[in-house]
C-alpha cells in the first residue's frame, strides 16, 4: 500500500525564498517609475534654476548694487532713480506701449481671420499652413534683414513702394520715417510670427461643434453673425490666453528695432526699453542701470499678469 505524502500548508503571509510575490515586484516596479520620473523633474527643475531663477535674484540684487574697478557696494534705490531719470527712459516706454497698441490691432486679430479663412478651405489645407508657419520656420534675424533691404526700400525699387506705385498711391521711406517706424516694425513682427498663433487658432476651431453653425445658418446668420456669436464665443479662453501672452512678448520689444531701425531709430522713435537696457549694458557699461531698468520691466510684466490672471478668475 502506497503512502501518500501531503504537503504542508503554507501559512499566510509568509514568502519562501524561490517565490518574489506579486507585491514586491510591484513595489519595485513604482520605485523605479517614480525614480525615472524625479530624475527628470530634478534635471528640468534644475535648468529652470540656473538658467531662469538665478539671474532673475542676480539682477535684482545687482539693481541695488554700483560696480566700479571690481569693488562692489550697495547704493539702495540710486540705480533706480538715476535710471528713470534718463532722457530716454519716457520716450522708451511710450515706444513700447505704442508697440504692444499696434500689434494688438493687427498682429492679434490678423491670425484669427486667417485661420478662420484656412479653416474654410476644403483643399490643400496642410500645404496652406506649411506656407502660413514657414515664416516662423526663419531665423528672426534673417527675416528682418530680408524686410530691411528688400520691402523696406525706401527707394521705388523697395517691395512695398512698388506696390503703392502701382496702386497709384503715395510711397513712403518706411525705416527712416518716424511717422512710420512702428508701423512697419508690426508688419515685419506680424508676418515673423503669426504662423504659430494660426496653428493653435486652427486647433481650436476644429473643437467647435458643427451643429452650432448649422444652426446659426438655419436662423440666417451670416458669416460675420456667426463668427461674433459662435466663433469667438467657442473660442474665447484661447484668444484671451494669446492675447495676454502678446502682450508680454511685445512688451520686451528688441531685436526687430536692433536690426530694422539701427537700435533707436529716426528721432528715437524705436527706442524700446528693452533695447535701453542693451544699451546700458554693453554700450555704457552701466549693468546696474540695465538690472535696474529690467526689474522695472519685470514687476511692469508682473503686474499686468496678475490683473489679468485676477480679471479671468472674476469672468469664470
Amino acid at each position: 500500500m502506497a503512502i501518500t505524502t501531503v504537503p504542508a500548508a503554507r501559512k499566510p503571509g509568509r514568502l519562501t525564498s524561490s517565490y518574489p510575490g506579486p507585491q514586491r515586484t510591484s513595489l519595485g516596479r513604482k520605485v523605479r517609475d517614480n525614480l525615472t520620473g524625479h530624475a527628470f523633474l530634478i534635471g528640468a527643475v534644475l535648468c529652470f534654476v540656473v538658467f531662469s531663477w538665478y539671474p532673475m535674484i542676480r539682477g535684482i540684487v545687482m539693481s541695488f548694487q554700483r560696480t566700479r574697478r571690481g569693488e562692489t557696494t550697495w547704493v539702495g534705490w540710486d540705480n533706480y532713480s538715476r535710471i528713470i531719470a534718463d532722457p530716454s527712459f519716457w520716450p522708451a516706454w511710450q515706444n513700447t506701449l505704442y508697440f504692444t497698441v499696434l500689434a494688438l490691432v493687427l498682429g492679434y486679430a490678423v491670425p484669427f481671420f486667417v485661420a478662420i479663412l484656412l479653416n474654410e478651405f476644403r483643399h490643400a489645407k496642410g500645404y496652406l499652413r506649411i506656407l502660413v508657419y514657414l515664416p516662423v520656420m526663419l531665423p528672426p534675424a534673417s527675416a528682418l534683414f530680408l524686410f530691411k533691404f528688400y520691402a523696406y526700400d525706401p527707394s521705388e525699387a523697395g517691395l512695398f513702394n512698388a506696390i503703392l506705385k502701382a496702386l497709384h498711391l503715395p510711397t513712403s521711406q518706411w525705416m527712416q520715417s518716424p511717422e512710420m517706424t512702428m508701423p512697419a516694425m508690426v508688419i515685419a513682427s506680424t508676418w515673423m510670427n503669426m504662423g504659430g498663433a494660426v496653428l493653435i487658432y486652427l486647433a481650436a476651431l476644429q473643437n467647435i461643434p458643427g451643429e452650432l453653425y448649422e444652426a446659426a445658418e438655419l436662423d440666417g446668420a451670416g458669416i460675420w453673425r456667426r463668427i461674433v456669436n459662435v466663433t469667438i464665443p467657442q473660442t474665447r479662453l484661447i484668444l484671451a490666453l494669446l492675447a495676454m501672452l502678446q502682450i508680454v512678448a511685445t512688451m520686451q520689444l528688441f531685436i526687430e528695432p536692433l536690426i530694422l531701425a539701427n537700435g533707436a531709430g529716426a528721432e528715437d522713435s524705436a527706442t524700446s526699453v528693452a533695447y535701453l537696457i542693451y544699451q546700458h549694458g554693453f554700450f555704457q557699461n552701466d549693468l546696474n542701470g540695465a538690472a535696474a531698468l529690467g526689474v522695472i520691466m519685470l514687476v511692469v510684466l508682473a503686474g499686468f499678469s496678475a490683473a489679468y490672471l485676477r480679471l479671468s478668475a472674476k469672468q469664470d
